[in-house]
């Protein structure tokens, strides 16, 4: 017989639960971070071309950044029908558009071939990318935690988060390999090959969703009755506080991750004199350890609280923004490599794994899903989608990056402002929440 949780769920049900979290969300984000990589690479040069190399880069990053404020709308209507219908069916649908639109990117003509239409599908496409992982997330997450016994809650909430950066290190893998071939061929088709890749990526991560049941808490939640009518507005009538929450706290997650894994290559490569595969690498390098570390600090904080990791990862993220740009600025591979697994690797890993965790234990069962989705989703629309687009704009302006550095610990503070005002939630039912 096998060994029942404190969920009086099986392992064997928890486990598949955890990779049907852990794969869907790697898939979405593969898809994700391909186009943010492409934007620094691609692009700036296929779709928004420019007399200007600067502004076709902005132009770029700007339709990288669009879809950070498509995401809350997809986050209400994908929590909707989450706090509603269900956590598995909502998945199924975001993993789905998500897929869809990242294919389609690939398959899309050029400047050169059609003209204007180029970019404007290009962002068409990202805004429906947009929508998709708007709701895939908070998603995601509940099905770790919801799944979860309580004191394993920081170790499941950490999973879901590995996907991102599994999702970013498949995608910069695909990118490294394709970048092998001559510029010629990988502008003219080798891009696209690991858009179109993702296909097969997503049949197998729907596959595998499609074979667990609803988690134990909305089950439990749907036979009490316990279902709000209109989620959002329930939300921000009696959660507003920890929304508010949510939003601070992600700043700090979000902004800096953003400069350390997409901004750093086109600040690398056109700036400093670094070729693309070494800067490639080097994110390929800190996005492995920090995927071995995040399930370590989610274990952590089990045992010593989601607050304090938060914290730490936080200020030492703080005082390493001006060591981080000193050591890339002595233009050496082996300092990019250190600075970069430094950073993304170690220092952002106990400010994420803790993220959503922290983000479950403060809205109730009923609304959770919404809760998690607009806090995070906001977050990001706000220090996220704009991070490279704002650090490539201060380079610009001041031609030094001091001031990007100063950004990193700004966000800090506003993060540490907003946790602040959160107790520590490690020892609560979820039903408590």
């Amino acid at each position: 017989m096998a060994l029942q949780t404190q969920t009086g769920v099986s392992k064997k049900v928890q486990n598949k639960a955890l990779v049907a979290s852990l794969i869907g969300s790697s898939i979405e984000w593969f898809d994700f971070f391909l186009y943010g990589t492409m934007a620094s690479l691609v692009f700036n040069k296929l779709f928004f071309p420019s007399s200007d190399p600067t502004v076709g880069l902005l132009l770029s990053y700007l339709s990288f950044g669009l879809p950070f404020f498509i995401r809350p709308l997809g986050g209400v209507i994908f929590s909707h029908i989450g706090d509603k219908i269900g956590r598995k069916k909502t998945l199924v649908l975001t993993l789905s558009l998500m897929g869809g639109a990242t294919v389609l990117i690939g398959l899309l003509p050029d400047y050169n071939a059609i003209g204007v239409w180029a970019p404007i599908l290009l962002v068409l496409m990202r805004l429906i990318q947009g929508l998709g992982i708007g709701g895939e997330w908070g998603g995601a997450l509940l099905l770790a935690v919801e799944y979860s016994s309580k004191g394993r809650r920081g170790f499941f909430g950490s999973i879901p988060q590995m996907g991102v950066t599994i999702g970013m290190l498949l995608g910069t893998l695909a990118i490294s390999l394709m970048s092998a071939l001559p510029d010629d061929q990988f502008m003219s088709w080798g891009w696209r090959i690991p858009f179109l890749l993702s296909a097969a990526l997503v049949f197998v991560g729907l596959w595998i969703r499609n074979g667990i049941d609803e988690t134990p808490a909305f089950q439990e939640a749907k036979a009490t009755g316990n279902i709000a009518k209109v989620p959002i507005v329930d939300t921000f009538r009696y959660h507003w506080k920890a929304v508010l929450i949510a939003v601070g706290a992600k700043v700090v997650e979000t902004a800096p991750f953003y400069i350390f894994s997409t901004f750093i290559i086109a600040y690398a490569t056109n700036y400093l004199g670094y070729d693309r595969i070494t800067a490639l690498n080097a994110v390929t390098i800190a996005t492995l350890v920090t995927t071995i570390a995040i399930p370590y600090m989610g274990m952590l904080s089990d045992k010593f609280g989601r607050k304090p990791l938060y914290i730490a990862g936080t200020v030492a993220m703080m005082l390493f923004a001006f060591p981080y740009f000193y050591m890339l600025s002595l233009k050496s591979a082996l300092w990019l490599t250190v600075a970069t697994v430094i950073g993304l690797g170690i220092l952002w890993a106990p400010v994420t794994a803790v993220l959503g965790t922290m983000f479950s234990e403060i809205f109730s069962t009923n609304v959770r899903y919404t809760g998690v989705t607009v806090g995070y989703q906001l977050g990001a629309a706000l220090a996220g989608g704009t991070a490279p687009l704002i650090a490539t704009a201060l380079l610009s302006t001041f031609n030094s990056w001091v001031p990007i550095a100063l950004y990193i610990v700004i966000s800090g503070v506003i993060s540490l402002i907003a946790i602040s005002a959160t107790k520590e939630t490690k020892d609560l039912n979820l039903d408590e929440s």
